[in-house]
C-alpha cells in the first residue's frame, strides 16, 4: 500500500483530517482534466491538463476505468468520462435546488454590501421575487415575496430580458410597455438595454419601481446556460456614494459567478 493511502482509520486528529488522501486528490485532478477536455482526449492531453506525468496518469486512468468513472475507446484509445460519472452527474443535478443554493450566499452578499438583497426567478408573467434579505438601510417599500417585478423598470427584469430567449419574454415585454408608457422605451432602447447587460453582466435602474430606490442585478446561470435566477442589490440612491456602488457591483458580480460555478455553469465552454 502506498504511503498516501496508509492512514489509520482510528487516527481522527485534526492534522490527519487536514492531510486528506493524496491519491484521491490526484484522481480528482485526472477526472477534472477529462471534464475540461470537452470530449474524448488522448493520454498526453489528460496529463497536461492535470499537471501530472503521463505514466502516472495512465495508472490512475486504469483504476478509474475499472470503477466506471472513466472510459477508453477500444478503437481510438481516447479517454472520456465513464458511465458511473454520468450517473453521478445526473444524480447531482437531480438533487440541486438552485434557489436553495443561491439563498445560502444571499445573506453573505447582504453583509458584504450592507444593502438589501433579493433573488428572482422567471415565470409566465415575468420576474418573481423568491427571497428578500433586508440590509442596513431602511427602504420606503413593502416587500412581498411572490410579487412580480416589471420587466423594463426593474434591473432584475432587464437581466431576464437580455438573456432569456425572446419567445419567453415577448408577452411580458409587451405588457411592461403597455403598463408603463411613461418610460417611453423604444425598440432601440430595448436593444441598447440588452446589449449593455450582455456586455457588462449587470443591469442597473434608478427609480423605475420606487422613486429614490436604485438596484443592480446580475444573472446566476446553470450548466444549461439558462438565466435561471437573478440576484439584486437594492439601495437608497441618494445615500450611496459612487465608491460604495462600485464596491457593491464587485461583490454582486463575484457572488453571481460563484453560485453559477456551483450550479455547473462553465463560461469558457459556453463561449
Amino acid at each position: 500500500m502506498s504511503d498516501d493511502l496508509a492512514i489509520d482509520d482510528e487516527d481522527d486528529s485534526e492534522a490527519t483530517q487536514r492531510q486528506g488522501i493524496q491519491s484521491v486528490e490526484i484522481a480528482m485532478t485526472v477526472l477534472l482534466a477529462l471534464e475540461q477536455g470537452g470530449g474524448p482526449v488522448p493520454l498526453n492531453e489528460v496529463a497536461r491538463r492535470s499537471g501530472q506525468k503521463a505514466s502516472k496518469v495512465h495508472r490512475y486512468l486504469v483504476s478509474l476505468c475499472r470503477a466506471g468513472l472513466a472510459s477508453q475507446s477500444p478503437s481510438s484509445s481516447l479517454y472520456d468520462l465513464g458511465p458511473a460519472m454520468r450517473r453521478l452527474g445526473a444524480e447531482a443535478l437531480r438533487r440541486t435546488n438552485e434557489v436553495t443554493i443561491a439563498s445560502e450566499y444571499a445573506p453573505l452578499l447582504r453583509d458584504d454590501t450592507g444593502h438589501s438583497v433579493n433573488l428572482s426567478v422567471w415565470s409566465d408573467d415575468g420576474p418573481v421575487l423568491v427571497r428578500w434579505d433586508f440590509g442596513a438601510h431602511v427602504l420606503p417599500l413593502n416587500v412581498r415575496v411572490g410579487a412580480t417585478l416589471p420587466l423594463l423598470a426593474s434591473s432584475a427584469g432587464r437581466v431576464f430580458l437580455a438573456l432569456l430567449p425572446p419567445r419567453m419574454t415577448a408577452s411580458a415585454l409587451a405588457r411592461s410597455r403597455r403598463d408603463l408608457p411613461s418610460l417611453g422605451i423604444s425598440d432601440a432602447d430595448v436593444q441598447r438595454i440588452e446589449t449593455e447587460v450582455r456586455e457588462t453582466g449587470i443591469a442597473a435602474t434608478t427609480g423605475g419601481v420606487i422613486p429614490g430606490i436604485a438596484s443592480i442585478s446580475a444573472p446566476i446561470r446553470t450548466a444549461a446556460d439558462a438565466s435561471l435566477l437573478v440576484v439584486t442589490v437594492v439601495f437608497p440612491r441618494e445615500q450611496v456614494s459612487r465608491s460604495e456602488l462600485d464596491h457593491a457591483r464587485g461583490h454582486l458580480a463575484r457572488m453571481a459567478q460563484t453560485v453559477s460555478r456551483e450550479l455547473g455553469y462553465d463560461e469558457e465552454r459556453i463561449a
